[in-house]
């Protein structure tokens, strides 16, 4: 299935509303550390389809919703269960760090 696009538009309905954990990649196509994770993102995205949502936000295509969510330096990792906020990471991380994210919710 791989990761979903999200923006101001379709956040309440992909996010807010989701019945799964979401996890949310603030990336942009030009920041080094975001492409090292990208692949690791799309890779969770596969393994965790059906019990994970996995969303990336293009804060240069975005820049409110990234304002919104305090995002000041990218990669930001956001973790959102039952509509709240309930993790963040910044900075590119290895795989499993990332999986410790959302891996005690699902």
């Amino acid at each position: 299935m791989g990761s979903i696009e999200i923006n101001s538009d379709n956040f309440g309905s992909e996010v807010l509303e989701s019945s799964v954990p979401v996890l949310i990649d603030f990336w942009a196509p030009w920041c080094g550390p975001c492409k090292m994770i990208g692949p690791v993102i799309d890779e969770l995205a596969n393994e965790y389809s059906g019990r994970v949502k996995v969303c990336k936000v293009n804060i240069d295509e975005d820049a409110a919703l990234a304002q919104q969510h305090g995002i000041v330096s990218i990669p930001t990792l956001i973790l959102y269960k039952d509509g709240q906020l309930a993790a963040q990471k910044n900075g590119a991380a290895p795989k499993h760090d990332i999986e410790a994210l959302f891996k005690n919710l699902i």
